[in-house]
């Protein structure tokens, strides 16, 4: 048995007094009992994302898991705080900018190698080619502020109601709510998109050039005193 996994099931059991099994660790995990099995006998233990999971759910601290060392417990008391660690991003996000998001010419065109300012980090499960856009202007205020950022993928299919980057006329990405009007003529796909400040215009497709890159998936605002 894995020395990570025998860790992770020792404490599992101190924190949680249920937990007995290696079915009752996969029930508190969300996660299959092959998979806790392949954790303890197969490979290199439990997996980055599993100390994650055993952190977050059970408060036992995933470098402990690692390597035994430190704190077993994450927080003192984790049945008993209204806060918990924050997840640590696994995948590297390129953040770029609008104009190089609207220089994609089809919805999954990859960008050059390069070009991103910096990169956010997610845990969240992405396409291939996403990218994280800085807001601009005020016309998606008040939920979304100059200076806040958003995670994009272009992988995924538009829906009613989601929030959206397009390819506008001047060639540059824009973001808005994203609003279908049916099949117009040529039958093509109307859709509208639609500024949450009522200040600003809502752009249709059937009367200005517009093309849908990607949907937001995440939204990190920043408070500023």
């Amino acid at each position: 048995m894995h020395q990570t996994f025998r860790r992770l099931f020792d404490a599992a059991k101190q924190v949680r007094p249920t937990i007995s099994s290696v079915a009752d660790l996969a029930r508190a995990l969300n996660q299959s009992e092959q998979t806790i099995n392949n954790w303890a006998y197969r490979g290199n233990g439990v997996s980055k994302q599993g100390r994650l999971l055993a952190q977050r759910e059970l408060g036992i601290s995933a470098t402990w898991i690692d390597d035994g060392q430190g704190q077993m417990l994450s927080s003192a008391d984790p049945g008993n705080t209204n806060i918990r660690p924050a997840d640590i991003g696994m995948r590297r996000v390129p953040l770029i900018s609008s104009v190089q998001a609207g220089q994609m010419t089809e919805a999954v065109n990859p960008f050059p190698p390069g070009v991103a300012f910096e990169y956010l980090l997610t845990d969240l499960q992405l396409s291939e080619h996403a990218f994280a856009l800085e807001i601009e202007g005020q016309s998606m205020e008040p939920e979304f502020k100059e200076g806040d950022r958003i995670i994009v993928d272009p992988g995924l299919q538009a829906q009613p109601g989601d929030f959206v980057v397009a390819k506008n006329g001047r060639e540059e990405a824009t973001f808005k709510k994203y609003r279908p009007r049916g099949i117009g003529a040529g039958g093509r796909e109307v859709f509208e998109l639609v500024p949450l400040n009522t200040d600003y215009p809502t752009i249709n497709s059937e009367h200005e050039p517009a093309r849908i890159i990607g949907v937001m998936v995440e939204h990190r605002r920043y408070r500023r005193r």
